[in-house]
């Protein structure tokens, strides 16, 4: 280790809290430089960035067309306040609307990060609908401030108890681990709908304002919903007149094969949130995609919310010019490669290693499921239990054989950049391989 790493790994352990980490144990590697799927520290040493740092370098570290348009608007202006009108953030929206989901397009309402995302969505769908209640699912994550803590579902919401009123959760399809006691996709999805509508039957659809949901679960699980869910969803709200909300932070962009998952699946959504991807995560940046019919109802009211940051010129630049890199490099289409090259290497290695219970996937974005014994499905760390189990000593061992993987408990997320080349995801074929092939299965 350089002495010049010696002093910057001393300084984050004595200045820096580390997110979701007990602060003594943290030791993470410090990186100073990126380039294309890598990431290189400073020993000099380089990683496979294999889960596009927490699945948002879409466009993988140092992509000239970002850089030069971060640059440029920086020379430029970095700030004009969202109450005036600004050239980038008006051909940005612009862009936004023609790539929504929509016929009729969109308005986007600008924020810092996903979570806020999700908080102001929820508060349109509140003003639309004059309704106070929002369902979302018990396996998610939207966010980890008090308002979009509430909405998670699982145990990240716990410390921001009690939270946001007026949030109820429910239990979603999850073919392989079934809360509703069937192996069958099918009857998996009949029973997740007549669960949410007796949910519902229980908390009056008439006070619900919105569902809000992701259309690929990300951190808990990657969990791709059975087919027929998304859809019978849309028309449990439109027979309730409740609105659906897509948390698509971690699926937009391309990530599922498709701008959006909704395009992926099919399944228009009524508003939807949006953050990594949007600027590959070269400058914070979130929002939410209201669909026209519903955005138009703010040209005589009010819309009463708003941030320091919304529509942050240089996240404005670097928003567009990814856009123009994704279009270049026909990077949507090409997440369809990439599932194709990730589901093969996969499913490899899961004949070769006991270890792994389940791989499941769609575009570049995909989840290994470890598991204690196969047969049983019993995971190798319980979710959500008191122990983050063998994953930290996993983790630290890939990145010994250079590669970064980020996952939880029992599950790692396989989210390359999309610009991944084949090779390159052979090098995490093989760290992978080595790694699983060393962990002791408690018994």
């Amino acid at each position: 280790m350089t002495v010049l790493a010696a002093d910057t790994r001393t300084k984050h352990a004595r200045f820096v809290l580390t997110p979701w980490s007990i602060q003594g144990a943290a030791n993470p590697p410090t990186i100073e430089r990126g380039a294309g799927s890598f990431l290189y520290d400073t020993d000099g040493r380089r990683y496979l960035d294999l889960s596009a740092g927490l699945v948002a370098v879409n466009l993988g570290h140092a992509h000239p067309t970002l850089v030069e348009a971060i640059a440029r608007q920086a020379a430029r202006v970095c700030y004009v306040t969202p109450a005036l009108g600004n050239d980038e953030r008006a051909e940005f929206a612009a862009e936004l609307s023609e790539l929504s989901p929509w016929a009729e397009g969109g308005r986007t309402f600008f924020t810092a990060g996903g979570g806020e995302a999700n908080e102001d969505a929820i508060k349109v769908a509140r003003l639309v609908t004059g309704r106070p209640k929002v369902l979302t699912a018990f396996r998610s994550f939207h966010g980890s401030a008090p308002g979009a803590g509430t909405l998670t579902g699982e145990n990240r919401r716990w410390p921001t108890e009690p939270g946001l009123p007026g949030v109820v959760h429910f239990f979603a399809p999850f073919p392989y681990r079934s809360p509703f006691y069937t192996r069958d996709a099918a009857t998996e999805t009949q029973r997740a709908l007549e669960h949410i509508e007796l949910v519902l039957t229980y908390e009056d659809p008439g006070r619900v304002a919105a569902i809000l949901i992701e259309p690929v679960v990300g951190t808990n699980g990657v969990i791709i919903y059975p087919e027929g869910y998304l859809s019978g969803l849309r028309a449990l709200c439109d027979r309730h007149g409740i609105l659906l909300i897509f948390d698509e932070v971690m699926t937009g962009f391309g990530r599922t094969g498709a701008a959006f998952a909704s395009d992926r699946f099919g399944v228009l959504p009524d508003l939807l949130t949006f953050a990594k991807g949007a600027t590959s995560a070269y400058v914070p940046l979130g929002g939410v995609l209201v669909r026209e019919t519903i955005a138009e109802g703010f040209e005589r009211r009010v819309l009463p919310t708003g941030h320091t940051f919304s529509g942050h010129p240089l996240a404005m630049a670097a928003g567009r010019a990814a856009l123009r890199a994704y279009a270049e490099g026909d990077l949507f289409v090409r997440a369809r490669t990439v599932e194709g090259w990730l589901r093969e290497g996969l499913e490899r290695l899961k004949e070769r290693l006991p270890v792994i219970g389940d791989v499941r996937g769609v575009g570049a974005f995909f989840g290994v499921e470890l598991v204690k014994d196969r047969a049983t499905r019993e995971p190798l760390t319980p979710w959500q239990g008191t122990s983050p189990g063998p994953l930290p000593a996993l983790q630290r061992r890939l990145l010994e054989l250079g590669v970064y993987v980020f996952g939880r408990y029992n599950v790692l997320l396989i989210t390359p950049p999309l610009i991944v080349e084949r090779d390159e995801l052979e090098l995490g074929f093989e760290a992978l391989e080595r790694a699983l092939g060393e962990i002791d299965v408690p018994a």
